[in-house]
């Protein structure tokens, strides 16, 4: 292995609960009372692919699809510049990753602005050789095209690349992507089925040890 591939929310960042309350926060103001559950199905997509999502389910009047997506990136990076926390064990399992000699890439359904958010947040501005997000891309997670594109940036072929993600999407996409895959899944999702496509499950990134990256 060359390279290890971040997701970012809900693995750099604890950052999965402020994405529900911003959700029910603003999908309330167009009519639409979402559950956390219902939050949880929509974990790891796109912002504009869960808001599509919700519209073909429950379409509102108020506001178009794209202004329901500015506001819910404005409440996210005030949330995120509140409130968000680095996860436990990020900054150990950096450390370890940089001392295998692996490079190490981040990959996202967050926007840009939020990714900068969150870097700016948790002062991780130098601690990846790439950052790229799903909306630079024709399909968000679970499709593999933005652990792909990563992978190229990063100059490695993918089968050289340890994913880490939290989301049944993002394992689902790095998978299609032909990577080893560690999952971190939020601790009452831990047994859901679609976790089973990773090679190694981890409770938390204080677990994460060399030997599961080569």
């Amino acid at each position: 292995m060359r390279a290890v591939i971040f997701d970012m929310d809900g693995v750099l960042v604890d950052s999965e609960p402020l994405w529900r309350l911003a959700e029910r926060e603003v999908f309330a103001e167009v009519g639409l009372e979402l559950t956390d559950a219902d939050c949880e199905r929509t974990m790891g997509m796109r912002t504009d692919e869960v808001i599509e999502h919700w519209y073909r389910l429950s379409p509102w009047e108020d506001a178009t699809c794209a202004e329901v997506e500015a506001r819910l990136e404005d409440r996210m990076r005030e949330l995120i510049t509140d409130r968000a926390s680095a996860m436990p064990g990020l900054e150990a399992s950096i450390a370890m990753i940089r001392g295998e000699g692996l490079v190490l890439g981040l990959a996202t359904s967050s926007a840009p602005p939020l990714i900068e958010a969150v870097l700016s947040k948790l002062g991780l501005g130098d601690a990846f050789a790439i950052s790229h997000s799903a909306i630079n891309e024709e399909r968000g997670k679970p499709d593999p095209a933005v652990f792909l594109t990563t992978a190229r940036l990063l100059g490695v072929d993918p089968s050289e690349c340890v994913a880490i993600e939290d989301s049944v999407a993002g394992v689902g996409s790095a998978r299609a992507a032909d990577m080893r895959v560690i999952a971190v899944p939020p601790p009452h999702l831990f047994d859901e089925a679609g976790y089973e496509e990773a090679d190694i499950k981890l409770h938390s990134l204080e677990d994460l040890i060399p030997e599961m990256l080569r």
